[in-house]
């Protein structure tokens, strides 16, 4: 059930996560030249509507059909989006995570009927009308039928968030957040539920808390800093560097393993989650635009001139009772061997050794890759600090950084976190994985460079 939620959050996520620059750039505009911007201009303030309206859900559209069926798919995936977009007054955001992928899907499934009935030298020619026809059928069945259905599912999600924010119910909804982050669904909660409704609510009220509502670094810096002052052994030690990357880099992946050490921390950052909503709503502060990495850096960027006291505080207020409530548990915990290296220990006694490990020629081997959910945050910075061990160690191998779906199948060694092994052995079964609890390195990378030795 965790592979299939983080496959389906991955899919939404996908659709979003290379289109953020473009969310980042609508959001300057927007609190800029707004009337109620920071700079407010009529005539650069024409640029907002038309962005969040057609040029955000067409790029939405447009990437999720290049991820089920490449640049054809793309096409055809953007064609729908566009009849889905016409005359709705809302920005479309579900129906474009919609019209994408199946328009990919139904242009792939059209070619591969065609290709062995294509005379010989007809090939441009069929392929150029039959997306061209089946991209005019769906751009007709998107305005008529999926338009309709998207504005009806629209008003009962507005009317489920309008419930929550009328009975102050909102803090509440930390209580499926929280967890679900951990679960590596971060990115997909964030951009793909949250983001949508948030574009929305900002062309009614300049602002939304949406943007919020997982964003926020305190729960994490919370746990870290618990970890910090009362944890044990190397989670104590690799816990103040953490916190530093998670709070200014916004890579919030790097605190999750540091939960399932001692999962009743969920009740820490439940707390903390709730308490730091519960401060947005109080002050009514919200974001302009997604911040993406939840870093404060881009937290404060995107912020409303009118709510960055409320936004501060909400980070402050989470982290403290993120902590405190996480300090307890800690001091109270009865485990001694409360430690990365027990962690890591215990895994590798789990796990089934690969047999295809052993057949791995490693002094031919050139390229390990390491995998994350979005191939950005922790990935990134995963591979970074392996490349800079491999080369300390006199190793040339290169580490590029990829998501857990776009790994080339040629790949012959993969690193990634031990709640996505699974996800990774789904798309390539002979693969050789290391799995590793601890982001920030230590003893699992040292093993690995070991090996490589």
């Amino acid at each position: 059930m965790k592979e299939k939620l983080q496959k389906f959050g991955r899919a939404l996520s996908a659709m979003v996560m290379p289109n953020i620059a473009v969310f980042i750039a609508w959001g300057i505009i927007t609190s800029l030249f707004i009337a109620d911007g920071w700079f407010p201009n009529e005539t650069l303030a024409a640029l907002v509507e038309p962005m969040n309206k057609y040029l955000l859900p067409i790029l939405i559209g447009y990437t999720g059909g290049k991820n089920v069926y490449g640049q054809r798919g793309a096409t055809v995936g953007a064609i729908m989006t566009m009849g889905v977009l016409v005359g709705a007054p809302i920005p479309m955001f579900i129906g474009a995570m919609v019209a994408g992928p199946l328009g990919a899907y139904l242009i792939k499934k059209l070619d591969e009927l065609l290709k062995n009935h294509t005379p010989q030298g007809f090939e441009m020619l069929v392929n150029n009308f039959s997306a061209g026809i089946l991209g005019f059928v769906l751009a007709v069945i998107g305005c008529l039928a999926i338009n309709p259905a998207c504005l009806f599912l629209n008003d009962i999600l507005k009317a489920g968030v309008q419930f929550f924010v009328d009975n102050s119910l909102l803090p509440f909804v930390s209580i499926i957040v929280e967890p679900a982050k951990v679960l590596f669904l971060n990115n997909a909660i964030n951009h793909g539920i949250f983001s949508p409704i948030g574009m929305q609510e900002v062309l009614e009220q300049g602002k939304s808390i949406f943007f919020l509502l997982e964003a926020n670094p305190g729960p994490g810096l919370g746990i870290l800093l618990a970890y910090s002052f009362f944890g044990k052994g190397s989670a104590k030690a690799s816990a103040p560097g953490a916190a530093i990357i998670h709070f200014v880099g916004g890579i919030h992946e790097i605190y999750f393993p540091y939960i399932l050490m001692n999962p009743l921390l969920l009740l820490a950052v439940i707390g903390g989650g709730a308490s730091g909503i519960f401060v947005n709503v109080l002050f009514n502060s919200g974001l302009n635009a997604p911040a993406s990495p939840g870093s404060i850096i881009a937290i404060l960027g995107m912020c409303n001139q009118s709510s960055y006291i409320g936004v501060i505080l909400s980070v402050i207020v989470a982290t403290a009772v993120t902590m405190f409530i996480a300090s307890v548990i800690l001091k109270a915990s009865k485990n001694t061997d409360d430690n990365l290296e027990e962690a890591q220990t215990q895994v590798k006694n789990m796990k089934n050794i690969d047999e295809k490990e052993k057949a791995i020629q490693y002094n031919q081997l050139r390229k390990i890759v390491f995998a994350c959910d979005a191939g950005m945050g922790s990935s990134a910075m995963g591979a970074a600090l392996l490349t800079k061990k491999l080369k300390a160690a006199g190793i040339d191998i290169e580490v590029p950084h990829y998501a857990i779906n776009d790994i080339p199948k040629d790949t012959e060694v993969v690193v990634t976190h031990t709640s996505l092994v699974g996800r990774v052995k789904d798309g390539l079964p002979n693969v050789v994985v290391f799995p590793i609890t601890n982001f920030m390195g230590g003893n699992e990378y040292d093993e690995i460079v070991e090996k490589l030795k």
